[in-house]
């Protein structure tokens, strides 16, 4: 094999190896979850022909509260009280009963 073959062959197996890892890094920096990673306020889904063809794994969000709009990767939901921004999760009879309260 000539130095030229050699030269594009090595050149291009480094070119392949750095798309690769630059794509992995990428993807474990995105956010896991519902959450905005601006404000942390709960994302809503919206509907992107282009990105959920191209890649379905991923989660297309809009956050109502500060604008964001991005691709998160799909996580667990967020739970009721999460939606609920600062309410205090409700408390229980007997923690009522324990505080005095009625």
């Amino acid at each position: 094999m000539s130095d030229a073959a050699w030269f594009a062959l090595l050149f291009g197996g480094f070119f392949v190896v750095r798309c690769i890892a630059a794509t992995f890094f990428f993807l474990m920096i995105l956010p896991v979850g519902v959450r905005c990673p601006h404000c942390d306020a709960v994302t809503v889904r919206i509907q992107s022909r282009g990105w959920n063809l191209l890649m379905p794994w991923f989660r297309t969000s809009w956050c109502y509260e500060c604008g964001w709009e991005g691709l998160l990767r799909h996580g667990e939901p967020a739970s009721t009280h999460a939606l609920d921004a600062g309410a205090a999760p409700p408390a229980s009879a007997r923690d009522r009963e324990a505080h005095g309260s009625s």
